[in-house]
């Protein structure tokens, strides 16, 4: 094992809650950030406060308690290994270690950031999981964000870099490189919880369920009718719970598809007028501003999705569109400043909201 001259950092990590989001069943509201329509009224769901958001998980009548209890004692699980905030987890012993030695993980713990990694391979550093430094440093959602000056961030800049990332995947380790490096798991780890609460409920047998990770969502299975679940995608301008048009998607039996929103208006402060939010250009070190309000994906991998919001956010809308037509079973609705709507080919979107028109 190899030993570096590094002083282990304090732990600075601040807690950033999650944002309080919304599903809506027509006429029942809960917390998430995308508005589920149905004409079939939703059975009471289970919601607890994990992984910085409110959870909720509906079986519609279908599940046991002791599925419901194991669902939740898996988020639970997953967030003791990958949160930042949890002094103990297995992310918090990584960046303890930054510049000294390697870690070795939990098999899933290493796959979430092999993961990671190909991803930010992928975005060209779009999406970036060593964009800790920045996020401790802005502190947005904390309760004590700020506007860094330009040389906190210049001197921050180094450590934000996916190729210091070191992963031996014969020992389970992880090695960050650089003394100051840290990991945020934050734009993926959700993903991947959700994933693995979908597999439970198929491993329960269970026709069909809505699971809502705070702005994370997974359906799984067929509605009663057999009509497609409407997934709403919210109107960044106005309170949670309100939408400006829906997406249709469809899942075959014992299958899963999932729908990932990254938004400037989920999490963020105002200085001066100027409202600065939490989807960081890690080149960059500041807000990625490019046009973009909000990156809604829909995905068959909960994980994926997730990733890849933040990514293409970031990118902006021709880099991104690019990447998401590149890949099969994507797809992606685009909304702007101008209040335009694009969508890529596949992507079944209605607009309901006549204040946004639809741009080719």
């Amino acid at each position: 094992m190899r030993h570096h001259k590094c002083g282990i950092p304090k732990n600075i990590d601040k807690k950033i809650p999650g944002s309080f989001l919304f599903i809506i069943p027509v006429f029942v509201i809960s917390f998430n950030s995308f508005l589920f329509f149905s004409c079939v009224r939703a059975e009471p769901a289970r919601m607890e406060f994990i992984l910085g958001t409110i959870c909720s998980v509906n079986l519609y009548g279908l599940g046991s308690e002791s599925v419901y209890n194991e669902i939740f004692g898996r988020l639970r699980e997953i967030e003791n290994l990958m949160s930042v905030n949890i002094p103990s987890s297995e992310i918090s012993r990584i960046n303890a270690a930054a510049g000294i030695e390697p870690v070795r993980v939990s098999e899933e713990t290493f796959n979430v950031i092999k993961r990671a990694v190909y991803f930010a391979r992928l975005s060209e550093g779009a999406f970036d999981p060593s964009i800790g430094p920045v996020v401790i440093l802005w502190g947005i959602g904390s309760g004590s964000e700020r506007v860094p000056a330009s040389g906190e961030i210049a001197e921050l800049l180094p450590l934000v870099n996916w190729r210091n990332i070191e992963l031996d995947e014969e020992a389970k380790t992880v090695f960050l490189t650089q003394c100051g490096m840290s990991l945020d798991l934050g734009a993926i780890a959700k993903g991947y919880a959700a994933d693995e609460a979908a597999a439970i409920v198929k491993k329960a047998l269970i026709s069909r369920a809505l699971i809502d990770l705070g702005g994370n969502i997974i359906i799984t299975g067929e509605k009663k009718d057999a009509s497609p679940w409407r997934i709403g995608v919210q109107n960044p301008e106005k309170q949670r719970g309100t939408a400006l048009g829906y997406l249709q998607i469809t899942a075959a039996p014992n299958e899963s598809k999932t729908v990932v929103t990254s938004g400037t208006y989920e999490r963020y402060f105002e200085n001066d007028g100027i409202r600065y939010h939490h989807l960081f250009n890690p080149p960059l070190g500041y807000p990625a501003q490019n046009g973009l309000i909000s990156v809604t994906v829909t995905a068959d991998v909960s994980m994926d999705a997730d990733a890849l919001s933040t990514a293409v956010f970031v990118l902006g809308f021709e880099k991104g569109f690019a990447l998401i037509e590149s890949l099969d079973g994507i797809e992606a609705v685009f909304v702007f400043e101008d209040r335009s709507v694009r969508t890529t080919a596949g992507a079944d979107f209605t607009l309901t909201d006549k204040t946004y028109f639809i741009k080719k």
